[in-house]
């Protein structure tokens, strides 16, 4: 949980991500640097409930806490400038490295990456979608497949100076229909470690307990059933998943 000057102190707005979908501003609450998404301006979406994103945020949050992995920064709701929504910690990336990358197909890094697919950019010349190939990306992979993450952008990953990588923007997670558009799709069909099948037990278990009582309060009765399907399915079969359905793969843009 928040402090409680997080919840209740003054919420100054300092600028505004002006690439982002919805209405995004950075702000700081006293000296901490934060994000704030007023439900206010959220856009209308025709498979997404309108409203409903911030909720969604912070479940994803909630999800994050229970696999104990850190994915997804502190998230909390509350009042701000414009109204209620959704207010994360803000996260410092280095720059300097890039967890997703698009190179040309004829300079492909030889170890440490996962290929995932290939097309033609602007000038006609062939390139590559590739992600590292590391334990930080691999569970953020594992979550998304469980909270359904509709939008899991190359720039949606921060990258931070330690080595840990965040997630952000989970606004599309959750559907009760299969979602799933990443651009970490490099483990396809590979075993799951024992790693990411105990932090699928661990979010299977608090699925009866406090996560499920928390997530009823920003989801439907019928996303959480979902959810907690796509968890023992994902369970049972052991592997990473692979594209399904009639949805695209990956989101577009995929930066």
């Amino acid at each position: 949980m928040p402090t409680p000057e997080l919840m209740t102190a003054e919420l100054k707005l300092t600028g505004r991500i002006t690439t982002a979908s919805n209405a995004t501003f950075l702000g700081s609450i006293g000296d901490v640097a934060v994000v704030y998404k007023p439900i206010a301006g959220e856009a209308p979406l025709w498979d997404f409930p309108h409203g409903t994103l911030a909720h969604r945020e912070m479940a994803a949050y909630m999800v994050s806490q229970a696999f104990g992995w850190d994915i997804v920064p502190q998230t909390w709701l509350r009042d701000g400038p414009m109204g209620e929504g959704m207010v994360q910690l803000w996260q410092e990336q280095d720059f300097g490295q890039n967890a997703v990358d698009l190179v040309a197909t004829d300079h492909l890094p030889e170890t440490g990456w996962k290929h995932v697919l290939e097309g033609k950019d602007e000038t006609g010349r062939m390139v590559t979608l590739i992600h590292e190939d590391s334990p930080a990306l691999r569970r953020m992979a594992v979550f998304d497949a469980v909270v359904n993450n509709a939008d899991r952008k190359g720039d949606h990953i921060l990258a931070m100076a330690n080595g840990h990588r965040h997630g952000v923007d989970h606004g599309l997670t959750f559907h009760r229909d299969h979602k799933l558009r990443t651009v970490l799709w490099g483990w396809l069909g590979d075993p799951l470690s024992a790693d990411e099948r105990d932090g699928l037990d661990r979010v299977s278990e608090e699925l009866h307990g406090g996560l499920g009582r928390g997530l009823a309060e920003s989801l439907s009765g019928e996303e959480i059933d979902s959810l907690a399907a796509r968890c023992a399915r994902l369970r049972l079969a052991g592997r990473f998943p692979a594209p399904s359905g009639g949805m695209p793969a990956v989101p577009w843009p995929l930066f």
